[in-house]
């Protein structure tokens, strides 16, 4: 997670897993929504102003379905890296680095002689977007704060990133050969450029507002057990019937908010990631999916080698595709956070989700949740997806609450998912499906082709040949 000394992941989390009694890992029902569909309208009218409470189609009952043509969603989230730092040399696809004669990244960076880590010589320095030297990534940098962000950001700037705590590996890429399938993935099916996390911070606090619109004031990655007034997208679910499931291969993410653990019948919901694969070969996925990789080895957090992620995606998308379920499926997949990395792309203004600040910690610069973090990969994979395109509409993981609650009618959560778009600019619900058969998309990787980074570490950061003296 590139962040300051804390406790691990598998720690916090399995202090939540042993206060849910053990949770028994059982399979929750793998039926479709037990509510009948009332209508394949557009349910929401684009000049009407949601809030928190409000259904998207008054007219309907909340739970009732509003898009027939899509009975399952899935959702599948990496962590830790920017839109250029993963999509950036996508040629003629989305709004990557502006590249010289020599298909060279453009973007620079000062990189002071006061930096926290600082250039060779100590002498003030410019730094140019560089390929990463090998799959692997640094352990302690680049760092994915509040902070951090904000010395990032530098005024809109983008321009801050090797002089905050990130260091000169914010500027690295990986290559599309590097991550062969989701530059394949984000070359065929929509990609989204304008994709932003929820906020400038670390892991939990965007997965909170994937899952509730908000991180109720959580800034890193720490386990405070208060639950959002309005509750998650999982509770919204339950109380509707509509049947849905965690899978995970280490811990479940769902228990970022740690009172779920106790809520009942909510073990039932949380199920290891081999049943996925069985779920979608059997056509039994249920009504909506959150899938998590393996956090230790599989997320793309530094400093693991990326190409375990990448065939993680490309083989759960292979799953969902070949799913007898795939003509009525819609599957989101991103990232959590930028991880620290650089992006060329100002984030805008967002919506405050709610009353709650930034729960700020001594040192900590002031701020609020009124924008948006930095820009992440992601996309759309469904049947109905839409042939070339790109999607520019600002997005951000509250998105993927606003398609669940438009789909089943659902109340919003936050002033956040009120305002958020719902993806379905990525979707053609009126025409045939032009991806009803699969497309062939890249092969994943095999992490044992390059083999040993794990061992020997990333490389030397930055390359020789990126650094000017300023």
């Amino acid at each position: 997670m590139a962040e300051p000394p804390a406790l691990s992941r598998r720690a916090l989390l399995g202090g939540a897993l042993s206060g849910a009694a053990a949770l028994g890992l059982a399979a929750c029902s793998s039926s479709s929504s037990s509510r009948t569909t009332t209508t394949t309208k557009a349910p929401v009218s684009p000049t009407r102003k949601l809030v928190p409470g409000d259904l998207p189609n008054p007219a309907a009952a909340a739970g009732t379905d509003q898009l027939p043509q899509i009975r399952n969603i899935v959702v599948v989230m990496m962590e830790n890296h920017g839109y250029d730092n993963v999509l950036g040399m996508q040629r003629g696809r989305g709004d990557g680095f502006t590249l010289d004669k020599r298909d060279k990244p453009t973007a620079t960076n000062p990189w002071s002689a006061g930096a926290s880590v600082p250039p060779p010589g100590g002498t003030d320095s410019v730094l140019r977007a560089f390929p990463m030297p090998n799959p692997c990534q640094q352990s302690a940098h680049p760092y994915n704060t509040w902070n951090a962000y904000w010395d990032s950001l530098n005024g809109g700037r983008m321009d801050g990133f090797a002089n905050s705590e990130s260091g000169p590996v914010a500027m690295g890429y990986h290559a599309p050969d590097v991550l062969p399938f989701v530059n394949s993935l984000a070359a065929t099916f929509p990609v989204c450029d304008r994709y932003f996390c929820s906020v400038g911070a670390q892991t939990y606090p965007n997965r909170r507002f994937l899952m509730a619109g908000t991180s109720l004031g959580l800034l890193g990655d720490t386990f405070p057990s208060a639950a959002p007034p309005n509750g998650t997208i999982f509770q919204a679910l339950s109380a509707h019937g509509i049947t849905w499931k965690n899978y995970y291969a280490s811990l479940p993410s769902t228990l970022i908010w740690t009172y779920q653990a106790s809520l009942p019948g909510f073990s039932s919901h949380l199920t290891k990631i081999d049943q996925f694969y069985s779920d979608a070969a059997a056509g039994t996925l249920p009504s909506v999916s959150m899938v998590d990789p393996d956090f230790d080895t599989q997320s793309q957090e530094d400093p693991q080698d990326v190409q375990y992620g990448d065939q993680f995606l490309a083989k759960v998308v292979n799953a969902v595709m070949h799913s007898p379920q795939w003509p009525h499926t819609l599957l989101v997949w991103t990232y959590d956070e930028s991880g620290g990395y650089f992006d060329h792309v100002a984030p805008p203004s967002a919506p405050v989700p709610d009353a709650v600040p930034p729960t700020l910690s001594p040192g900590d610069r002031p701020g609020s949740f009124d924008r948006y973090g930095f820009r992440v990969p992601a996309g759309v994979v469904s049947p109905y997806a839409k042939k070339d395109y790109v999607s520019h509409v600002v997005h951000d993981h509250t998105s993927f609450l606003k398609l669940v609650e438009t789909k089943w009618n659902l109340p919003v959560l936050t002033n956040r998912d009120a305002a958020a778009d719902d993806l379905l600019d990525s979707v053609d619900l009126t025409a045939p499906p032009a991806f009803l058969t699969p497309p062939k998309l890249a092969a994943g990787p095999d992490p044992a082709l390059q083999a040993g980074c794990l061992s020997t570490g990333p490389g030397t950061i930055p390359p020789a040949g990126y650094v000017t003296t300023a």
